[in-house]
C-alpha cells in the first residue's frame, strides 16, 4: 500500500469534504458526477483501498467480491445501507460504515415540507399559477386540510421519525407510531403493533422504516385501502417501501387524498402514472440536501476512514 491510501468517491461531494479528503488520501473523483455502473464499481474495488458510495449505488455481492479486490472498507455516504450486500461484506472481511445522526433534522424538515404541501395542495396551486390559469381568490378554491388536531402515524420510530413527531406536535398534531417494539418514553396507547390498524386511523401516514426484503411494498393496495379517504401518505424513508403502481391507482381513484414522495423504488425513474397525477408532491430525493447535513455526512465518512487506516475502532460500523 502507498503511504497515502487510495479512495474513490462515486459522486461529487461538498467542496469542504473533498478538500479534507484530498489532504490525507489519494482521491479519485467522479468528475462528470454520473452514476457508476457495476463494472466501474468493481474496477474501483480493484484499484483503491476504500470505496465511498452513496445510497443510490448498488454495491452488490459481485462488486464486493470482485477478483483482485484491493479495497478493505466501504465507507458509505448516507445513513441507509440496504444498497450494500452486508452478508457478502462480512464474509469477505470488509468493513462497512454509514453516516447516522447528522441528516436527521434535514430529512425531518423535508417530511414536514411534503406533509404541508400535500395537505394544503401547494404543488397544485403553484402549477396552476405558473401555467397562467389562476383566476383570483375565491372561497372554494384549492381547499386543503389543516394539520391541527390530525393524527400523524409514523411507520418506524427511529431518530428521523422522532424529529418529525416533534415538529408535527408544534403544528398541533397528535402522534402514533408502528415499530418492532413500543418505545419506553411514549404513551402506551400511541403504539400500534398492527400496521393496518394504524393506517386505518391515520390522517397522515409517514414512512421511516428501513429498506430491504422485509419491508418491500409494505404500503400496498391492501394497506392503502385501509386509509381514510382524506388520508395523506408521505415517504422520506426508502422508495422500496411503497408499491408505486398501487399508490398511483389509489390517488387516481381518490381512495386517499394525496401523497408526498421524496424517494422512489427505481430512482431516478419515477412511475409515470405518479407524474401525471395532480394530487401527489414529487421531490428529487432532497431529504438531506442542506449544505450543513451533506457536509456533516462527508465529514463522518472522513472520520471513519481516518480511524480505519489508523487501526482505530470505527465510529459507525455496520459490518
Amino acid at each position: 500500500m502507498s503511504a497515502r491510501p487510495r479512495i474513490l468517491l462515486t459522486r461529487r461531494w461538498p467542496a469542504m469534504v473533498e478538500q479534507r479528503l484530498a489532504a490525507s488520501y489519494h482521491v479519485t473523483f467522479n468528475e462528470d458526477d454520473r452514476p457508476m455502473d457495476a463494472t466501474a464499481l468493481a474496477q474501483a474495488m480493484r484499484d483503491h483501498d476504500a470505496l465511498c458510495p452513496t445510497v443510490t449505488d448498488r454495491v452488490t455481492r459481485d462488486v464486493l467480491l470482485t477478483q483482485g479486490r484491493r479495497a478493505r472498507i466501504v465507507a458509505n455516504y448516507g445513513a441507509g445501507y440496504d444498497h450494500i450486500d452486508l452478508d457478502a461484506a462480512r464474509g469477505a472481511g470488509l468493513a462497512v460504515t454509514n453516516t447516522p445522526d447528522v441528516l436527521t433534522d434535514a430529512t425531518a424538515d423535508i417530511a414536514m415540507t411534503l406533509m404541508l404541501m400535500a395537505m394544503r395542495r401547494a404543488g397544485e396551486g403553484e402549477r396552476e399559477l405558473r401555467a397562467g390559469d389562476w383566476s383570483g381568490w375565491r372561497p372554494t378554491h384549492m381547499i386543503g386540510q389543516s394539520l391541527d388536531g390530525k393524527l400523524l402515524a409514523l411507520v418506524g420510530f427511529g431518530r428521523i421519525a422522532r424529529a418529525v413527531a416533534k415538529r408535527a406536535q408544534a403544528f398541533g398534531m397528535r402522534v402514533a407510531y408502528h415499530s418492532r417494539r413500543p418505545a419506553a418514553d411514549m404513551p402506551i396507547n400511541a403504539y400500534f403493533a398492527d400496521l393496518g390498524a394504524l393506517a386505518q386511523q391515520a390522517d397522515v401516514l409517514s414512512l421511516h422504516a428501513p429498506g430491504g426484503v422485509e419491508t418491500r411494498h409494505m404500503v400496498d393496495a391492501a394497506l392503502l385501502a385501509r386509509m381514510p379517504a382524506h388520508g395523506v401518505l408521505v415517504n422520506t424513508g426508502r422508495g422500496s417501501l411503497v408499491d408505486e403502481a398501487a399508490l398511483a391507482q389509489a390517488l387516481a381513484a381518490r381512495r386517499i387524498a394525496a401523497a408526498g414522495l421524496d424517494v422512489y423504488e427505481g430512482e431516478p425513474q419515477v412511475h409515470p402514472s405518479l407524474i401525471a397525477l395532480p394530487n401527489v408532491v414529487l421531490l428529487p430525493h432532497l431529504g438531506s440536501a442542506t449544505i450543513e447535513a451533506r457536509t456533516a455526512m462527508g465529514m463522518k465518512v472522513a472520520d471513519n476512514l481516518d480511524r480505519f487506516f489508523a487501526g482505530e475502532p470505527l465510529l459507525d460500523p455496520v459490518a
